[in-house]
């Protein structure tokens, strides 16, 4: 085939549509008026390969970038062992929103970002970011017996890379706890930055103040995280409010036997499911046995607090007498509208069973 033939076959293929058929047109008569020229396939056939040709210009010249995703199933892809959520924290109630939006479109719409594995023959992927999209597609998969598959994209990323992307992802989201943050950014300075929260800043983008607060909250003596009971309630503010209360051999003591008693009341609290003692609490507490004084009273008989699924205190419902509750809303809570919601339908639902 001539170079000439060539160039017309390839133009054909970028044109949609069947090869143009040109007519003679008829001549109309002399008395008519003469109707507007309608375009032909040929005709247009140079606007659609403009608009592909300025298409493909477009990915050439960086403007645009595609991408290839990939369908896989989950049970293939693993978490990263530095990934900065922990999964087993991820339940049925904490990923209710992200599985109403699987459910109801039937495919997931944003793609996790994961890598190639090559050191075990049970995965071939591992997830740098969207534990909770694998968590919940492998929950609509194993619990519901949905047809759905995990949509990944692929990236070749180093660990140090790999920590920056899954940070940037995270940072803002209100579903990670500033301890699980902090204890990522403290594995990360050592790993990847020699131990030099400025380097690590610098390379996050933070300012190095705010870096050196989730460090510092990184450094809570394990006695003391459990004493909160779910890490999820333990704010990057408490450790500031706690780490003077360290500082001094004599308080430290009074302080440490504090949180262990009240770790135990936690364990006992969560295992009746029973709501948690909140952190403002535990920061009281903890602050009363550093000045040697006795914790201040427990809630008066019959206040409740509603927390949400992921440990938060909600509101407190205070009975006036039996027919009456009055509630206090934590307007400053950590969570979300629907959170509210749904814990205020479940507390009315227990204050009038029969309506």
């Amino acid at each position: 085939m001539s170079t000439a033939g060539k160039n017309r076959s390839i133009l054909s293929g970028l044109v949609d549509g069947p090869a143009p058929v040109t007519e003679t047109p008829k001549p109309a008569p002399a008395a008519a008026t003469p109707a507007a020229p309608t375009p032909s396939v040929a005709a247009r056939g140079p606007e659609r390969l403009g608009s592909r040709l300025s298409s493909l210009s477009r990915v050439t010249s960086g403007d645009v970038k595609e991408k290839t995703l990939h369908l896989v199933d989950p049970a293939r892809v693993r978490m990263w062992a530095r990934h900065n959520r922990r999964y087993d924290l991820l339940s049925e109630q904490a990923c209710s929103e992200l599985l109403e939006g699987l459910r109801s479109q039937g495919e997931q719409e944003f793609p996790a970002i994961v890598r190639t594995v090559s050191d075990n023959p049970d995965f071939d992927y591992e997830v740098i970011c969207g534990a909770r999209r694998h968590w919940s597609v492998s929950f609509l998969r194993n619990v519901e017996h949905r047809q759905i598959k995990f949509l990944i994209e692929v990236r070749d990323l180093d660990d140090e890379a790999a920590f920056r992307l899954s940070d940037v992802e995270n940072r803002a989201r209100d579903d990670i706890s500033d301890y699980e943050r902090a204890i990522d950014y403290r594995g990360a300075v050592d790993d990847y930055y020699g131990g030099i929260a400025r380097r690590m800043a610098e390379r996050m983008e933070v300012h190095e103040v705010w870096l050196s607060r989730f460090l510092e909250l990184a450094k809570l003596p394990q006695q003391i995280v459990d004493a909160f009971g779910d890490i999820r309630q333990l704010r990057e503010h408490h450790s500031r409010a706690i780490k003077p209360l360290l500082k001094v051999d004599a308080t430290r003591i009074k302080v440490m036997a504090s949180a262990k008693k009240l770790a135990a009341d936690q364990a006992e609290r969560r295992a009746a499911g029973q709501p948690l003692i909140e952190a403002a609490k535990i920061i009281e507490t903890l602050k009363a046995a550093a000045a040697g004084k006795s914790a201040a009273p427990s809630p008066k008989p019959g206040l409740q607090t509603v927390s949400s699924p992921a440990g938060v205190a909600l509101f407190q419902l205070a009975p006036k007498g039996p027919k009456r509750a009055i509630m206090d809303l934590a307007l400053d809570a950590n969570a979300t509208n629907e959170d509210f919601q749904r814990a205020f339908a479940e507390a009315l639902a227990t204050l009038r069973p029969d309506r």
